[in-house]
């Protein structure tokens, strides 16, 4: 029998390496035969946006996020999964976020990478204000209904 899997979780100022957290994810498991990961990237808006500021609360944010996944993992019979999103200021082409699902065949590993960035728009606590390149900061971005109705699909 398996042990349970645990999600790999991290919430950091520091860019992350994509590939390093996929190899990180698969090494020594022969049971993964598909890995499926979502790289969020800070677009610039046409042109307009020249970065995000991401807070987010310390410790609540991780454990939403842990929480968020582990329903993947038991949803999906995920093999493994990595979530990490980043906070501070982050300029437009860097990434945000980063949602990699591993699992026996390709729909479950899409399937739990799509549930988690679905919640974790909509229930993760962070916080993203725009910063203008004509060096203005804008207002804080306010939750979108899209991202909603993407989250009520899972139910």
């Amino acid at each position: 029998m398996r042990n349970a899997v645990q999600p790999t979780v991290r919430v950091q100022a520091e860019d992350f390496d994509a590939a390093e957290e996929t190899r990180l994810l698969t090494q020594g498991d022969g049971s993964i035969g598909a890995v499926v990961a979502f790289t969020g990237l800070c677009r610039d808006d046409g042109g307009t946006l020249a970065a995000l500021e991401l807070e987010h609360y310390p410790g609540m944010a991780e454990a939403e996020i842990t929480r968020i996944a582990r329903l993947a993992i038991e949803r999906f019979g995920l093999l493994g999964l990595t979530a990490i999103h980043r906070h501070g200021k982050i300029a437009a082409g860097e990434n945000i976020v980063l949602v990699i699902a591993a699992s026996s065949h390709r729909q479950a590993a899409f399937d739990g990478a799509n549930f988690v960035m679905d919640y974790l728009k909509t229930s993760a606590p962070f916080w993203k204000k725009e910063h203008g390149r004509d060096g203005t900061a804008g207002d804080w971005v306010t939750a979108k209904t899209i991202d909603d109705t993407a989250k009520d699909k899972w139910r």
